[in-house]
C-alpha cells in the first residue's frame, strides 16, 4: 500500500475524488465468472468515461453469489486494469469475519487501495453501538487497509449518525457509504467534518450533497457507466461543474439527464434491478451477461419496452 495505517484517513482525502462507480460482475452463458468482459468495461469506464474510481465485488457485483476464490479474482482483475488510472475500494463484506479478512488480507495483498465493509445482520440485537462499535475495531486492529464503513437497510437496521461518528475515530476507517435518508448523512457529515468521507449512492442528490454538504465522493452505484457515453458524459460534466463553483451550469446539465433517468425506472422490474441493468449496459456496447441466483432474468417483454425507452432517452452515442 502506499500510504501507513496511520494515514489513511489523509490519504483517502487526498485521492479520493469525484465519481467512483460500483462494478457488476459480468457472468457469461454458462454463468462463469466474464474476466474478459468485466476487463473491457473498465478500460471504458476508466478511459471513456473518465470515472476516477471503482467499488469492486460489492451488492452491484453479486459478491453474495461468488465464490471465495472467485471474489479474490475479482479483486485481483480489477487492481491489474486501474492500476495508475483509478482508485479501488473492494467489498470484503461477509457474514463470517474470518471471510473479511481473509478478503482484507488479499485485497492488502493484491495491491488495493482501500476496503469497504458493510454493516452486519445483528439477529435479535436492538442495542448495537458498542456491538458495531468492537465489530470495526476487530477489523481495524487486524487490517493496515484503509476501511470504508458501509450501511444500508438490507442489514436489517440502519447504523446510527453517533454510532459511525465513534466507529470513525478507529485510526484506519477512512470513509463510509452511507445509504440512509438524508438528513441521517448530513448529521454525520456534520458531526465527523474531515475526519472522514461520507457518501451516498443517489445519484439524484450527488450535485447537491457538493453544494450544500461540501463532498468529494460520489461512492457510489452504478449510473456513472449507465447514464453515460464515450460521447455523452454529462455525469462528469455537471460533477465538474460543481466543483468548480459553477452551480447553475451544473443544475441544468444534471437536469438535462432527466429523461435517461426515466427511461431506466420505469422500465425496471422491481424484483430484477440487476438484470435491467445489466441489460442497460449490453444496449450501450458493455458487457452485462446473466444473473445468478437468486436474482431473476428479464423477460422478452421487458427486454422490448427497455429497448424502446433506451432508443428515445436522449443519451448519446
Amino acid at each position: 500500500m502506499e500510504y501507513a495505517k496511520h494515514e489513511a484517513k489523509a490519504h483517502a482525502r487526498e485521492t479520493m475524488r469525484g465519481i467512483w462507480a460500483a462494478a457488476l460482475n459480468p457472468f457469461d452463458a454458462n454463468l462463469d465468472f466474464d474476466e474478459t468482459g468485466l476487463r473491457s468495461n473498465i478500460r471504458h469506464w476508466i478511459d471513456d468515461l473518465g470515472i476516477q474510481g471503482l467499488f469492486i465485488a460489492g451488492k452491484q457485483g453479486e459478491f453474495w453469489s461468488m465464490s471465495l476464490d472467485e471474489r479474490k479474482r475479482n479483486m485481483t482483475v480489477a487492481v491489474q486494469e486501474c492500476a495508475g488510472k483509478a482508485g479501488t475500494i473492494m467489498s470484503i463484506s461477509d457474514q463470517s469475519v474470518d471471510t473479511v479478512l481473509e478478503l482484507g488480507r488479499h485485497a492488502q495483498e493484491c495491491g488495493a487501495d482501500y476496503v469497504v465493509v458493510h454493516a452486519p445482520m445483528l439477529s435479535f440485537c436492538h442495542e448495537r453501538d458498542e456491538v458495531l462499535y468492537r465489530y470495526y475495531k476487530y477489523l481495524c486492529d487486524r487490517l493496515d487497509i484503509g476501511i470504508a464503513m458501509w450501511s444500508h437497510p438490507d442489514s436489517g437496521y440502519l447504523m446510527e449518525p453517533e454510532t459511525c461518528a465513534r466507529i470513525a475515530e478507529l485510526p484506519n476507517i477512512m470513509a463510509i457509504k452511507y445509504s440512509v435518508p438524508r438528513e441521517m448523512y448530513a448529521r454525520l457529515t456534520q458531526m465527523v467534518g474531515d475526519k472522514i468521507l461520507v457518501s451516498t449512492s443517489a445519484e439524484d442528490d450527488w450535485l447537491d450533497n457538493i453544494a450544500d454538504l461540501g463532498w468529494q465522493l460520489y461512492l457510489c452505484s452504478s449510473p456513472p457507466y449507465l447514464l453515460q457515453t464515450r460521447n455523452d458524459r454529462r455525469m462528469h460534466e455537471y460533477t465538474e461543474l460543481a466543483f468548480a463553483g459553477k452551480l447553475e451550469a451544473a443544475r441544468r446539465v444534471r437536469d438535462s439527464l432527466n429523461p435517461v433517468r426515466d427511461a431506466i425506472r420505469r422500465t425496471k422490474p422491481g424484483g430484477k434491478p440487476t438484470a435491467h441493468s445489466k441489460f442497460w449496459q449490453e444496449l450501450l456496447g458493455q458487457t452485462g451477461g446473466r444473473v445468478r441466483h437468486p436474482m431473476l432474468e428479464l423477460t422478452e417483454a421487458e427486454k422490448a419496452a427497455t429497448v424502446s425507452a433506451f432508443a428515445t432517452c436522449g443519451l448519446r452515442s
